[in-house]
């Protein structure tokens, strides 16, 4: 029986108070398993249990109970808290998680898990406690919010990782790109030299395609932080519990207001997979560029042995494979979103095994093969080495300053298409007598030859002058507008760059700690409960 409610002039706040019986440990009390619900005696088959929750509880206990008894933690601090049940009966279960937990819940390992790890657990101190004091636990409370409850702790850990590796990897490029910053090389379009850039410059392209990344994860992880925990089955409970009580406890701003999207969505998850593939596709963009220039085709960067392996049957090569474990991981990434907004489509919006248990299970292995990407790269952009002779002497004999001669004509008056057309005929003319775009272009006499053709299309310039100091080096160092590698550009991003990794750095050290401070009251809390009942 359970303890009876104590209501009326002696509680004018209106609060309820349980009373029971003063209990203790008895672990050496024989557990017995038990699949009737009363609802349901005889459960699952062996087969369907065994496909659906293991042949032991030992995965799922190691993926679901160290978040469970947290949220327990906080629940039954509540539950006591609002009167709901004996602080008694609240310390006696406190006491028993607590020696679970330090005893990394060996009690429940190598057990059949006829109905899953949570009911096991609760069938453990149901068994050890009695069932007027272990019976307590689920009060106000369903398996749905419970679970929901423990996909955000969950993913909320690997945030914390997650987000701390793509700062480091920002950090890095961004100081990578200052420190190579007068580096010229040719920016590539549809694999043909361009124009003149810096390599510091295209690291900080890739830092700022990884800042939108990282807001990406920031934003998802906002969604992560409103606790599902108080929505029962998926319609609240008539019991006067305390959402914000609990959400506090566990470090969450606040408790989700509704209780049928707090048991029916996962769209925190599905937001934080989505930007966790967009990171991935920024990835594996830098890892295809990096592995091209590596080739002796381009030959512009060069690999330390500790970022290459050897090839088993052909002793010349060096392969640079860590880059196609990056690759390929961010095809891993877009499968895990697709297979999760898949299989939530035309799902009834309400709690479900598709959206609740199918959908989630490839979330936690995606964003951990997301953090081994990241360490990957880590690696890469710290220990890759820029050729610099040969960066600038494929930008010098590839026409790269070709954009750069039209602009100058621009300057001269000259209509940028003519310019254009212009610039394209002296670059054929040259090809036609043998003569490669590059040094070949700003001759005397390919300024000669300019202006004939300029003058045959009605304008009588003299490009003598636009040809002067026509060299990547000072092309892109002029190139200051637009965003562009000159100077003034290049310090204008990198500093918004560096303002924006810092204010991110707080506010990801200010939420840890706020984490932190709810995990040190809960414990305190529970400490001081089991005190003051004399456990």
């Amino acid at each position: 029986m359970a303890a009876p409610v104590i209501t009326g002039p002696e509680n004018p706040a209106g609060e309820t108070t349980r009373v029971g019986p003063a209990v203790g440990p008895a672990r050496d009390r024989p557990v017995k398993s038990t699949v009737d619900t009363g609802r349901v005696s005889k459960g699952l088959g062996a087969r369907a249990a065994g496909i659906v929750f293991g042949a032991t509880a030992d995965a799922g206990i190691d993926a679901e109970l160290p978040w469970v008894s947290t949220v327990d933690q906080a629940h039954l601090l509540m539950l006591t808290a609002r009167g709901l049940i004996d602080p008694a009966a609240a310390a006696a279960l406190l006491d028993e998680i607590d020696w679970l937990r330090r005893n990394d819940f060996d009690a429940l390992r190598g057990r059949p898990a006829a109905r899953g790890a949570y009911l096991l657990y609760e069938e453990h101190l149901i068994g050890t406690l009695g069932p007027e004091v272990g019976g307590v636990l689920h009060t106000g409370r369903s398996r749905n919010d419970l679970k929901a409850t423990v996909h955000q702790l969950r993913a909320r850990e690997q945030i914390e990782a997650l987000f701390g590796d793509l700062l480091r990897l920002q950090a890095v490029l961004l100081a990578t790109a200052r420190r190579h910053r007068h580096v010229v090389m040719p920016a590539y379009s549809q694999y043909q030299p361009a124009v003149p850039v810096s390599y510091g410059w295209y690291l900080l392209g890739i830092a700022e395609a990884l800042e939108q990344d990282v807001t990406g994860v920031w934003q998802a992880a906002q969604s992560l932080r409103r606790c599902p925990l108080g929505a029962a089955a998926g319609a609240g409970t008539d019991l006067p519990i305390d959402p914000a009580h609990t959400a506090r406890l566990l470090g969450f701003d606040e408790p989700v207001e509704h209780a049928g999207y707090a048991v029916a969505s996962r769209d925190g998850l599905v937001r934080l997979v989505s930007a966790g593939a967009m990171a991935g596709i920024t990835l594996s963009r830098l890892a295809a560029d990096l592995q091209l220039w590596s080739t002796p085709e381009f030959g512009l960067v060069e690999f330390p042995d500790s970022l290459v392996g050897s090839s088993s049957a052909m002793p010349q090569k060096r392969n640079p494979f860590l880059l196609e474990h990056v690759k390929g991981g961010a095809g891993g990434l877009i499968g895990v979103w697709t297979a999760m907004v898949s299989t939530m489509r035309a799902v009834p919006f309400g709690n479900s095994v598709e959206v609740t248990t199918e959908a989630v299970a490839p979330v936690w292995p995606a964003l951990r093969q997301l953090t081994d990407m990241l360490g990957l790269m880590l690696s890469v952009v710290a220990g890759v080495r820029p050729r610099t002779a040969t960066m600038l002497a494929d930008a010098e004999r590839n026409g790269t300053v070709a954009t750069a001669l039209a602009n100058r004509l621009v300057v001269a008056g000259v209509p940028f298409r003519t310019a254009h057309h212009a610039v394209g005929r002296l670059i054929t003319d040259l090809a036609g007598i043998g003569s490669a775009p590059g040094a070949a272009m700003v001759t005397a006499s390919a300024a000669h030859h300019l202006r004939r053709i300029l003058a045959a299309e009605g304008h009588a310039v003299d490009p003598g002058s636009t040809v002067a100091d026509l060299d990547p080096v000072t092309v892109c160092a002029a190139t200051d507008f637009g965003g562009g590698p000159g100077p003034g550009s290049f310090d204008r991003a990198h500093e918004r760059l560096v303002t924006g990794w810092q204010e991110r750095v707080r506010a990801a050290l200010d939420w840890s700690a706020r984490v932190r401070a709810a995990g040190l009251r809960r414990q305190a809390g529970v400490g001081a409960l089991i005190a003051r009942v004399g456990r």
